[in-house]
């Protein structure tokens, strides 16, 4: 889904029209009190924002944007006047990803979101973390097994992520205390046992590629894990 943000609404129809006939799904918003109202039901993967808009102008909402954790990792494309460097420049030091100026071509315009999506979603790859069926997006702080989310507690997750950074690597239970729990921490080592155990539970079958290194703690590997 692509959102573009423009008042001018035959621009903004012939926008939306175009990058549903080239089988992208896009809507259009005339200014930012609707776009934030669509904004609450559905994430774009990328905003088409003009600059010049009744009410907040493009600037603004951008700022937003970028201040909200929900919506500061969406890519940005804004749109600008022709000649107008200064709102270029501030577009793209506020966390823009590209502009283009009016009066642009269509085939211009979707050739610059085609390789925004590449760029973003290339960063996405370069995110992600990988054990067996096991993905973590470090970003979205997200956990998939095969494609299915996996919802775990802060704990766990830090566990997990700790494990397939350090994959090969055997990581004592006074260091998963240390590292997850703090120092100062007072619970005795059977604390990650139990972590552990409630981990390879959420992820089922996944969870085999965390392996039990008989009295010193754990590891992921690519085989079967032994109590």
């Amino acid at each position: 889904m692509i959102y573009c943000v423009e008042d001018d609404r035959n621009i903004r129809e012939l926008v939306v029209y175009t990058l549903s006939s080239t089988g992208m799904e896009a809507e259009g918003f005339e200014d930012g009190e609707v776009f934030f109202k669509a904004l609450a039901e559905r994430l774009p993967e990328l905003i088409l924002l003009d600059i010049m808009l009744p009410g907040e102008d493009g600037l603004t909402i951008l700022k937003k944007l970028k201040e909200d954790k929900k919506t500061r990792d969406i890519p940005v494309i804004m749109v600008t006047a022709k000649g107008a460097e200064y709102d270029k420049v501030s577009g793209l030091d506020s966390g823009a990803d590209d502009y283009v100026a009016k009066p642009f071509g269509m085939m211009e315009l979707i050739s610059r979101i085609k390789a925004v999506l590449r760029r973003t979603k290339k960063k996405e790859e370069a995110e992600l973390l990988r054990a067996g069926k096991i993905t973590i997006n470090e970003r979205k702080h997200e956990v998939e097994v095969e494609g299915k989310s996996v919802s775990l507690t802060l704990k766990e997750y830090e566990m997990l992520k700790r494990l397939i950074h350090n994959k090969g690597i055997v990581l004592t239970r006074d260091r998963l205390l240390e590292e997850i729990w703090g120092y100062d921490f007072d619970g005795e080592t059977r604390t990650v046992d139990v972590h552990i155990r409630t981990l390879r539970q959420k992820l089922g079958t996944a969870g085999e590629v965390i392996e039990t290194v008989r009295g010193v703690g754990y590891r992921i590997t690519d085989g079967q894990g032994e109590e």
